[in-house]
C-alpha cells in the first residue's frame, strides 16, 4: 500500500464537540441572520439549534 492510500484509509474521527462547533461556525459564517449577532442565541432558528447541539456536546449530554 502506498503512503497516499494509507493516509486516506486511516482517518481520525472528529470529536463530537468539535464537529458540533464546526457545523455551527460554518452556518454562522454563511447565514445572513447569524452574521451580525453578538450571541448565538440571537441568530436564526437553525443557528440556535446548532448552538444548542454544541452546548449539549460540551456538557456531555447534560442539560
Amino acid at each position: 500500500m502506498t503512503g497516499a492510500k494509507v493516509s486516506t484509509a486511516v482517518r481520525q474521527a472528529e470529536l463530537p464537540i468539535l464537529r458540533a462547533y464546526r457545523l455551527w461556525f460554518e452556518h454562522a459564517r454563511r447565514c445572513v441572520d447569524c452574521k451580525g449577532v453578538r450571541k448565538a442565541q440571537d441568530g436564526c432558528g437553525s443557528g440556535r439549534e446548532l448552538w444548542d447541539a454544541y452546548r449539549l456536546a460540551y456538557t456531555g449530554g447534560e442539560r
